[in-house]
């Protein structure tokens, strides 16, 4: 109980005292009982299942409801489905009277806005195009409490800030509400049809097919990011000075290819990419990565070998995609002059041309063991000092812009009581991160 703030208990109380109201004129509206119980214990199946077996929410019987039942009847069938679920996290009461509450809202939004556009008749008497219409609506009525009220709880339990809280909510939310609605009208209509309510539960077949395959996404998506965490705590172990490095490359090739206006599959594999870009040096000597002097030619050629070292730790990751060619390709140089091909313009790929500026502003931006961090202008000018021989120049032109629009505010990533060199070196001839 104490771990919930007290203006979060009083908005989840504020919320069921309106999921109550909403269910008051319940006596008047002379609802069918025998479907409120059958979708009721229906939606309670359903929901334990998903929410044990394949994860998230399921929402095509709760639309039904809305759909075939008076508002404040439609209001009471996730009611069930919340008293019998079971609730790991305390306070129990609390999170219990969370769960009824809002989807119980949330419903009798849909239905009020579906019965008020003339819904009802248009499912009875199967009047489609038009039956759309309503139910359309009433989707988007149901998106839009869902997401209210999620911005309000994450407001007040979160402390997220307002002008944060609600962002996103309702985009991500719309598309997959929208199949459910699809499927909850199919219900509907199959259940006012002379084939009645039997009909209808065959609607639920391909929706659980459909949950059971999102499921499997989510979680396959889940142990890619275990994956690419590990090798990256991996390398962040074995070269302590360069500690979040490589997440910060990755943010840094995101703002590069959101830029240049890659699609959002492209913009994950870019980030990948960034992230792993540096996993070779689990190949490489410790005391080479560690060592604060100069490196001999022999040392720097051991340590131009990361990036097919790399390359084969990831080859076998199809998920990675073009990130492995990046990985490989993200120290060559668009005069030729780089490693470990020696590749020229555009025959280094593109991805790889993104990775490397990326990783070069970073390093010289963190103060490391060989090199204090410069500021972000120095960085930029740096960078395009050397663009057309060492970078490709969209990349650059691409970074300037995403750092005008949104900033950058690089970390300390060398313990600050290690050796440092006091003068800044040409980005091309240094050890940073656009040659080591």
């Amino acid at each position: 109980m104490e771990a919930v703030p007290a203006r979060a208990r009083a908005y989840v109380v504020c919320v069921a005292l309106l999921a109550v109201l909403s269910a008051l004129p319940l006596p008047a509206t002379h609802a069918p009982w025998w479907a409120l119980t059958l979708l009721a214990a229906l939606y309670a199946a359903c929901d334990h299942v998903v929410r044990r077996r394949l994860g998230g929410t399921f929402y095509p019987v709760l639309l039904a409801g809305a759909f075939l039942l008076p508002p404040p009847a439609a209001a009471l069938v996730p009611l069930p489905a919340a008293l019998l679920a079971r609730v790991e996290d305390r306070p129990v009461w609390l999170r219990r009277v969370w769960r009824a509450a809002q989807p119980s809202l949330a419903v009798w939004g849909a239905a009020s806005v579906h019965w008020a556009l003339g819904g009802r008749d248009a499912v009875v008497g199967c009047d489609f195009p038009y039956a759309l219409v309503p139910a359309g609506a009433a989707v988007l009525a149901f998106c839009l409490v869902l997401t209210a009220l999620d911005g309000g709880i994450r407001a007040t339990a979160e402390r997220v800030p307002v002008r944060r809280a609600w962002r996103g909510l309702l985009s991500r939310s719309l598309a997959p509400v929208a199949v459910h609605g699809l499927a909850g009208l199919m219900m509907a209509v199959l259940w006012r049809s002379r084939y009645g309510p039997v009909a209808a539960l065959l609607v639920l077949l391909p929706m659980c097919v459909s949950c059971w395959v999102f499921a499997q996404y989510h979680r396959e998506r889940a142990a890619h990011q275990a994956t690419i965490r590990a090798l990256v705590q991996a390398v962040d172990i074995k070269d302590g000075y360069t500690r979040g490095h490589s997440e910060r490359v990755g943010q840094a090739s995101v703002m590069i290819a959101r830029e240049l206006g890659m699609d959002d599959d492209r913009v994950e594999v870019l980030r990948f990419a960034g992230i792993l870009h540096d996993v070779g040096k689990l190949g490489v000597p410790t005391r080479l990565l560690r060592k604060d002097g100069p490196l001999t030619p022999e040392e720097r050629r051991i340590i131009e070998l990361h990036p097919e070292y790399g390359h084969e730790m990831v080859r076998g990751i199809s998920f990675l995609g073009e990130a492995r060619t990046a990985i490989l390709h993200h120290h060559e140089r668009l005069d030729g002059s780089g490693y470990p091909y020696g590749l020229v313009g555009t025959q280094i790929p593109e991805c790889a041309r993104v990775v490397a500026v990326a990783d070069a502003f970073d390093a010289m931006t963190s103060t490391r063991s060989y090199s204090r961090a410069r500021p972000v202008e120095a960085a930029l000018t740096e960078l395009e000092r050397c663009a057309g021989t060492q970078f490709d120049p969209r990349m650059v032109t691409a970074l300037a812009r995403a750092l005008g629009h949104h900033g950058w505010h690089p970390a300390v990533t060398a313990d600050e009581t290690a050796q440092r060199v006091p003068a800044q070196q040409p980005v091309a001839d240094s050890r940073s991160g656009a040659s080591r």
